[in-house]
């Protein structure tokens, strides 16, 4: 080969090199792209959820002077229990704003002064009446609840520059509430409400009790019934079963079922557990049951996948010093194993926590303000109180959706983090 020859050579194979690096180098650039542009999303997309969920961890509250006398409670001069759960508590607040502004005559000016108080105002007075009834016929100092439209207007959420008729909050609302809060009768407090109220119409007053209760029963319902069946069938078929077709047959089965579309399942469990089983609608035992059949084929996936990781090695030597093969199984392979099966029984519970479709099917949407108390109680659970009031047009709601998304992400990243560290706690280097 000449030196002219050479030369060719050397520049096709340059130019050869300075494509390949070119093409090495814009599929990076488009990898970084792509990774900056989901966290970009990622960012944007929690960003929205903390701004608009933060305002529903406050609630607002004004300061009422309430007489408790008999004849505005409507009940007699030793009333029982039966008397003061039914008392007239909406009229003795109503008599307290009509005292506090006593130039409001006209009955739409009073209606609409009457809402500057939450419905479930009357609830929390009932409450603490009952708690102790010597205080009727006593003038007391409460704090109630504000309403849904005038926590907006101090959450800064209506604009009262707008004309009147274009918004919901009134001029006399907005005269009557800056009153009070320069008579330091307005404030706002950490809502508590959120936390411990059951689902309710009346955005101020609704809570995610009911539902966090209901989705601890459901994912307890799936944990006792999915860990041990999907632990004992990864264990047959990975130890124990016979290398044939028919094993082969359910291990494809098992692969498909891991994804089938969840809403299937709720299919499934409205026709069996509920029309022919004829277990109640919207329990707990029902969404468990549910939940189980869908999270079985990823924990046995896990486990077998956890189950294979064991080396050969530690199966020999148990054998060689005269271990059975249950032994072999139980006292060696399985403990090893379990981290693994942990780490994938908590990633399969963390995927049910965030079900919806399948518990739609079987009622569990229903409207639910008690808190279950059992596994057969009318329940919901999180996501589809979240799905709830997404649907609902008020301010408030929309907060509350907002701020229970922040809850479930939060019981999310446990549950995940709590997979990592067992694995990395746990996990073995062969």
């Amino acid at each position: 080969m000449n030196a002219q020859e050479e030369l060719n050579t050397t520049e096709v194979v340059r130019g050869s090199l300075k494509r390949r690096y070119a093409r090495e180098k814009r599929f990076r650039l488009f990898g970084l792209a792509a990774i900056t542009a989901s966290l970009t999303f990622l960012a944007v997309l929690l960003i929205t959820i903390t701004a608009r969920g933060l305002p529903a961890f406050k609630q607002t509250f004004i300061q009422l002077e309430v007489t408790l006398d008999s004849k505005t409670l409507g009940v007699g001069e030793n009333p029982d229990t039966n008397e003061l759960r039914r008392a007239n508590y909406n009229g003795a607040i109503k008599k307290s704003l009509t005292t506090l502004f006593p130039d409001v005559k006209k009955r739409k000016d009073k209606k609409a002064l009457y809402k500057l108080v939450s419905k479930g105002g009357q609830y929390d007075l009932q409450k603490r009446v009952m708690a102790d009834p010597s205080l009727v016929g006593e003038t007391l100092k409460v704090w109630l609840p504000v309403g849904d439209d005038t926590n907006s207007y101090i959450q800064g959420n209506i604009d009262s520059s707008l004309p009147e008729k274009k918004r919901r909050f009134k001029d006399n609302q907005i005269l009557w509430v800056d009153q009070l809060t320069e008579d330091k009768q307005i404030q706002r407090r950490f809502n508590s409400t959120f936390f411990e109220r059951g689902d309710s119409r009346e955005p101020e007053m609704a809570g995610i009790k009911g539902s966090l209760f209901g989705s601890m029963l459901t994912l307890m319902v799936t944990l006792l019934l999915s860990f041990p069946v999907a632990v004992a069938t990864a264990i047959y078929l990975e130890e124990f079963a016979p290398k044939n077709r028919w094993t082969d047959l359910i291990e494809v089965n098992i692969n498909n079922l891991a994804a089938v579309p969840s809403i299937v399942f709720g299919l499934l469990g409205l026709a069996i557990f509920i029309n022919f089983f004829n277990l109640p609608r919207s329990a707990p035992i029902v969404g468990g049951l549910v939940l189980s059949l869908m999270t079985l084929p990823t924990i046995i996936i896990s486990a077998r996948a956890a189950l294979k990781s064991v080396p050969p090695s530690i199966r020999d030597a148990a054998l060689g010093v005269g271990a059975s093969k249950l032994q072999v199984v139980f006292h060696h392979v399985l403990p090893l194993a379990m981290p693994g099966i942990l780490t994938g029984t908590i990633i399969g519970m963390a995927q049910a926590l965030g079900e919806t479709a399948p518990l739609l099917m079987i009622g569990m949407v229903a409207f639910i303000v008690d808190v279950p108390t059992s596994l057969t109680d009318p329940a919901t659970v999180l996501p589809v109180q979240i799905y709830q009031w997404a649907d609902l047009p008020e301010k408030g709601f929309v907060e509350k959706t907002s701020a229970a998304i922040m809850v479930l992400l939060a019981f999310l990243i446990v549950m995940n983090a709590a997979a990592v560290y067992l694995r990395r706690k746990f996990e073995r280097k062969w």
